[in-house]
This record gives C-alpha cells, structure tokens and sequence, in this order.
C-alpha cells in the first residue's frame, strides 16, 4: 500500500512540475521571450495545453471572470498541494488499515 501512495504522490509531483512549466512557459510567449514560430517551443506549448486545458476549463467554470488574469493555474496548484497533504498525513492510517 506504501507503494501506491509513493507513485501517487509521485503523479503529484509531476503534475505541479507540469503546472509550472506551463506558467513559465506562457510568460516568456508573453513577453515575447521567445515565440510560437520556433518548432520546439510550439510543440512543448502545443503538449502542455493538451495536458492542461482540460482540468484548467473544469476550474474556470467556477471562478469569476477577472478579465485578463487567470487563476486555474493557481487554483489547481492549491488543489495539488492541498491533496499532497492530505495522502502524507494520512499515510500511515492507510497502510495499518491494509
């Protein structure tokens, strides 16, 4: 059962890598750092928002519109954390109940 837990935090662990990475990634697009036209950075951006934008889209139906800020990164990050928490504090209850 301790396994499990490991690998689930581990998907975790990937998943905030991810998120983060998307964050950076769309700043420097922003900011014209570096651009779409570039073919390594189109794909990276293209794989990352086929990652993402669906658990992003599920967020942003229940977020306020704040016009050009958008918080489903942040929110899914908190959510990541939150949960992260919760499997670690909880560990091990979980492997004694198996």
């Amino acid at each position: 059962m301790m396994s499990l837990l490991q690998i689930l935090l581990l998907i975790i662990q990937v998943a905030w890598f991810l998120v983060i990475v998307h964050i950076i990634l769309s700043w420097l697009i922003n900011f014209q750092v570096i651009n779409l036209r570039q073919p390594i950075v189109a794909s990276i951006w293209d794989g990352l928002n086929r990652l993402l934008e669906p658990v992003y889209s599920r967020i942003r139906r229940f977020l306020p519109d704040l016009g050009g800020i958008d918080l489903a990164p942040l929110v899914f990050l908190v959510g990541l954390y939150a949960l992260e928490i919760i499997i670690r504090n909880n560990a091990a209850a979980l492997v004694r109940g198996f």
